[in-house]
């Protein structure tokens, strides 16, 4: 069984199809998936599509993209809603929160800024509920390291891990976990690729971030968790070993870093 650790299952593109999306992943063997929240505005839908869909599971947080038009209001109903839901088995960790330096808007000064003011302060919410983060790292995994370094939450995942050998190990020596999904499917990634190969198994997770990052077979296509057996089996064939060895693998660290996660029966 597989468990896909990153995918927006409520997203616009998927339109009334989410639960059916989440029936044809569960058929390929996809036995949880974790829907992170990107705005204050979505902390219930995700809530609601996790509750409807009987292999998944979600996360709260504001995402770097929605710090722009986010309030700090929104970080108090954040950490309102966080404690609401401790009691909820489907709610397993704070994201997708992190830092965006890719985009032109976000790297002007004032808004770098304001993405690390609200990247701090959800990693304290993190750390004051005992909740693993999903972190959102493009451009930027030096400075994400650094802000976790210093507030110290339960581990977490590193989505769509790119950085250097160096920075992966940051990472892991702070007891995370590191994300590939469909990037790695593509012979040109030679750096994803590496780092998947040669990496230690323990530290890494499955994801799609779907509908997004999709996978040689159908990009520019949508994304989707069924793709995520086929992902793993490039895994495996970057690393020589088997399937089955793969899921298992990646199923128990994402297990190990996101406790929360429920057993699929």
């Amino acid at each position: 069984m597989w468990i896909d650790t990153h995918c927006h299952l409520d997203a616009h593109e998927f339109g009334a199809e989410s639960a059916a999306v989440a029936a044809r992943a569960r058929e390929q063997g996809v036995a949880m998936i974790v829907i992170p929240a990107v705005e204050r505005d979505n902390f219930s839908v995700v809530a609601s599509l996790a509750a409807q869909v009987d292999n998944a599971c979600y996360a709260l947080g504001i995402h770097p993209i929605y710090v722009p038009q986010a309030s700090e209001d929104d970080l108090r109903c954040l950490r309102e809603q966080v404690a609401a839901s401790m009691g909820d088995g489907r709610m397993v960790a704070i994201g997708e929160i992190g830092l965006d330096f890719f985009i032109p808007m976000l790297t002007e000064p004032a808004m770098r800024e304001k993405q690390v003011f609200f990247f701090r302060e959800q990693l304290k919410i993190a750390r004051e509920f005992k909740l693993p983060v999903l972190m959102h790292v493009r451009r930027s995994q030096d400075v994400v390291l650094k802000h976790a370094r210093q507030i110290q939450p339960a581990g977490g995942i590193a989505h769509a891990f790119n950085g250097s050998m160096q920075q992966a190990q940051g990472y892991i020596d702070l007891g995370f976990k590191l994300g590939f999904g469909g990037a790695m499917t593509f012979t040109r990634a030679l750096q994803i690729r590496r780092l998947a190969a040669e990496l230690p198994l323990s530290s890494i997770v499955l994801e799609t971030d779907a509908p997004d990052i999709s996978p040689s077979w159908i990009h520019p296509g949508r994304n989707a968790p069924e793709h995520l057996p086929r992902i793993g089996a490039v895994l495996a064939e970057l690393r020589g070993i088997g399937v089955e060895e793969v899921a298992a693998a990646t199923s128990a660290n994402a297990r190990a870093v996101l406790p929360r996660i429920p057993h699929y029966s």
